[in-house]
């Protein structure tokens, strides 16, 4: 598995921060989540502000308009999950590492994706489309992105996120079979490396202790931004 940025993101955000982290032996069973802490720690956050107001979510608003995007159409992933949990004062299971790294994003105000990484022909890109890339929605739908619209993309032309952090592919989501993981975070706020790093040793440190798991990570730069475990 090989992870990165093309250079032409680099180039339009050079604000972005970013981290990955390989997962090998994932499995479905887990007791005792520690959703509920990092939960508190986003309940107090909206408790003096909406998920609006956060400097991480305006970063990514930002972003979104510049990629020709209506920001409060078209929200990141962390956005879409801070909404629903204030207004819903919880998040759906659906995958203990899922429900996780759900939680972190809550906490960070930072999307987090997480693909089955045995489903993607590696390596993946996130990079500008050319509009003929295939992205199955989870109803099963086969879409094409627009081009120019950044996703990430495999080495089969298989788009597996639309419009950057808005929406991820069902073709790589993470399953109960899901045995390896790919887990990827990007921030664009001014603190963003620091908040990266701090996340990234987080969530290592919570996987590690919740499964047997072959863990590697790495922090990706314009300077360093291939993940190549």
């Amino acid at each position: 598995m090989q992870f990165s940025h093309s250079p032409a993101i680099w180039q339009d955000f050079p604000e972005l921060a970013a981290g990955a982290l390989l997962v090998r032996g994932v499995t479905k069973f887990v007791l005792d989540l520690p959703l509920a802490r990092f939960q508190a720690i986003a309940a107090a956050r909206l408790a003096a502000q909406t998920e609006g107001d956060l400097v991480e979510i305006q970063a990514w608003r930002r972003a979104f308009a510049k990629m020709g995007l209506k920001p409060t159409q078209y929200r990141c992933a962390a956005e879409a999950l801070l909404r629903r949990f204030r207004k819903e004062g919880a998040l759906p299971p659906l995958h203990p590492l899922v429900d996780l790294c759900n939680a972190v994003s809550l906490a960070f105000a930072i999307p987090i994706a997480v693909f089955d990484a045995d489903r993607i022909a590696a390596p993946l890109e996130v990079r500008y489309a050319t509009g003929d890339e295939d992205y199955l929605t989870f109803s099963g739908e086969t879409e094409h992105p627009e081009p120019g619209e950044v996703i990430f993309a495999d080495a089969g032309g298989r788009a597996h996120a639309r419009r950057w952090t808005n929406r991820q592919s069902g073709r790589s989501a993470v399953r109960e079979e899901t045995a390896t993981a790919l887990i990827v975070a990007e921030a664009l706020h001014e603190t963003a490396p620091a908040d990266i790093s701090r996340l990234m040793a987080v969530l290592g440190e919570e996987i590690s202790h919740l499964w047997p798991v072959s863990a590697t990570s790495a922090l990706l730069s314009r300077a360093s931004p291939l993940f190549a475990p």
